[in-house]
């Protein structure tokens, strides 16, 4: 398999994470490229006989067909004492492991599933490392349709400029996996997200946003250097 090195490089970014996986534990899986390779490998463990006894929580449709795909058993939260770890990708990464996610608009049932986690890993390419948050992906917050217009509203007057996220190959709006929109929002820089993440989500009509404070415990990051992909903790 001759893959581009960006491709090794999430696939190496995902094993090493599934890698952290132990026997008789429950998985959050979570959502996104680099994550499905985590998935893949968790069940190529499982097939082997390398891991036993592993029930995976999903955080989204994208994670229950993989997870079916991997031959990995699922289980909801009514049917779990606790989660031992948890997978995920991110889009942006600051320097206190604080994140926003939300750019496959599954940040809900992933900030349920990741919160819960005794171990939340987060899987990126070293292109999601950033400074400061809202330095180049739009946070995303999801919202009840009949509260689209009040809460656009809302957010401009916290100094966001909000838009509402629009299909690809579909008309009209994303709809999230509880049948919601997502408002994805500029802003110029976030210099206290645990604030902001709290003020968003008391805004009514408000489900959920893309602020994951103080939840991440290990950022794997991949890299491409001199064509040689590469993994780093930190």
């Amino acid at each position: 398999m001759n893959a581009d090195p960006v491709t090794l490089m999430k696939q190496q970014v995902g094993y090493a994470a599934a890698a952290k996986v132990q026997s008789n534990s429950i998985v959050g899986l979570g959502t996104g490229s680099t994550t499905a390779y985590a998935i893949q490998a968790i069940g190529e463990r499982l097939q082997s006989g390398d891991l036993q006894n592993i029930k995976g929580i999903p955080t989204s449709f994208q994670a229950i067909v993989l997870a079916r795909q991997y031959g990995i058993p699922l289980v909801t939260l009514d049917e779990v004492e606790k989660i031992d770890i948890a997978i995920d990708g991110a889009d942006e990464v600051d320097p206190q492991k604080n994140l926003i996610k939300g750019g496959g608009a599954a940040h809900t049932q992933e900030k349920i599933v990741d919160s819960l986690a005794d171990q939340f890993i987060v899987v990126v390419d070293s292109g999601k490392l950033v400074d400061h948050l809202g330095s180049t992906f739009l946070l995303p917050v999801e919202v009840l349709p009949m509260a689209v217009t009040p809460v656009m509203k809302a957010i401009e007057k916290l100094g966001g400029k909000p838009q509402l996220r629009m299909g690809v190959k579909k008309a009209g709006p994303v709809v999230t996996d509880q049948g919601n929109l997502v408002i994805d929002v500029k802003f110029d820089r976030i210099d206290q997200p645990a604030e902001l993440e709290k003020t968003l989500n008391n805004l009514p009509g408000v489900l959920e946003n893309g602020l994951f404070v103080g939840v991440a415990d290990i950022i794997m990051v991949g890299e491409v250097k001199d064509g040689q992909p590469s993994v780093r903790e930190f």
